[in-house]
Order: C-alpha cells, then sequence, then structure tokens
C-alpha cells in the first residue's frame, strides 16, 4: 500500500514560515523524484519545488529564495520549508513521488497553507 502523507500546513501571517513534511510508505523512497505542488482557488496545479534521488532542486521563481526543499532517505520524508510566505502562497499543498524508470507517479492528499493577516 501506497501511501504519502502531509502535514504541518497552517494559518500564518505575511512573512511567517511553515515546514511542510511528507511521509511516504510503500514505496522505494530512496530512487523516487520527490515534489511538492499546489493548487490554489481557481487556479490549476502547479510545481512549486521538486527533489531528484541524488539531490538536485528545482523550484518554481515564484518561490525561490523563499522557499526550500530537502529529503531524508533514512526516514522517507521529504520537506518543504516556507518563508517570507506571502498571501499568493495560499494554496493546497500535494506531495508527489515520481519513479521514472518505471513511469510511477503517486500522491498525497495534500495540507491546507492559507497566508492571511
Amino acid at each position: 500500500q501506497v501511501q504519502l502523507v502531509e502535514s504541518g500546513g497552517g494559518l500564518v501571517q505575511p512573512g511567517g514560515s511553515l515546514r511542510l513534511s511528507c511521509a511516504a510508505s510503500g514505496i522505494i523512497f530512496s530512487v523516487h523524484t520527490m515534489g511538492w505542488y499546489r493548487q490554489a482557488p481557481g487556479k490549476q496545479r502547479e510545481v512549486v519545488a521538486t527533489i531528484t534521488s541524488g539531490g538536485t532542486t528545482n523550484y518554481v521563481d515564484s518561490v525561490k529564495g523563499r522557499f526550500t526543499i530537502s529529503r531524508d532517505n533514512a526516514e522517507n520524508t521529504v520537506y518543504l520549508q516556507l518563508n517570507n510566505l506571502k498571501p499568493e502562497d495560499t494554496a493546497v499543498y500535494y506531495c508527489n513521488a515520481r519513479w521514472a524508470a518505471l513511469d510511477y507517479t503517486y500522491w498525497g492528499q495534500g495540507t491546507q497553507v492559507t497566508v492571511s493577516s
């Protein structure tokens, strides 16, 4: 049974910080590219950040310098540190795991991030 379970979302003020966690089970975690995606109200889901099995990271331009993705293979967990949050960061954030060799993709259920005064 494959599971990706997100946690750490919540309500924060502009300029605040959150750390999202995604705990994976049922997959060979170390071979997967992990990612965080988000979907804001009325918008399409977009990729926020990815990290490969080798540790290479990529970020959407709007979060560069503010968000950091990391992974702990020993704990089968990927993190997203969100700093200097802005109202436009408000969205449901989803964890993603992809094993390109098998073309398999898995999704978590999402965690809500709300940035508001």
